[in-house]
């Protein structure tokens, strides 16, 4: 087994929680969003990005809106739906609680691990 598949899938696990944290500060366009998670190691490419994003409007968890760029062609700004928002403070939770249960396991784990 590879970690990098291991790797990848947790990433991709967290993926659509990391887009709405970074939307919850204000409205982005994908760029922006692609660089904040480079920025943070969540190595993302485009491909993976864009179905995502379509699938978070779909959910109504996002909207959109153009805006007029004066470097190019308009520019597609996403942000949080009040339903976004709602489910951003439901995924806050899940995420605190899961990291609580894996730092007593893995905490757990390697103090027995290291006793015998």
């Amino acid at each position: 087994m590879k970690i990098e598949n291991t790797k990848a899938q947790m990433r991709k696990g967290v993926l659509e929680f990391c887009i709405l944290s970074i939307l919850k500060n204000g409205d982005a366009y994908t760029s922006e969003i692609l660089s904040q998670l480079k920025d943070a190691k969540m190595l993302v490419v485009e491909g993976t990005i864009y179905p995502l994003l379509t699938r978070l409007k779909n959910a109504g968890l996002l909207r959109y809106r153009w805006e007029e760029s004066t470097s190019g062609p308009p520019r597609k700004y996403y942000g949080l739906t009040e339903t976004g928002i709602l489910f951003l403070k439901g995924l806050n939770t899940t995420w605190s609680d899961l990291v609580t249960a894996v730092n007593t396991i893995t905490k757990n784990t390697n103090t027995k691990n290291t006793k015998k």
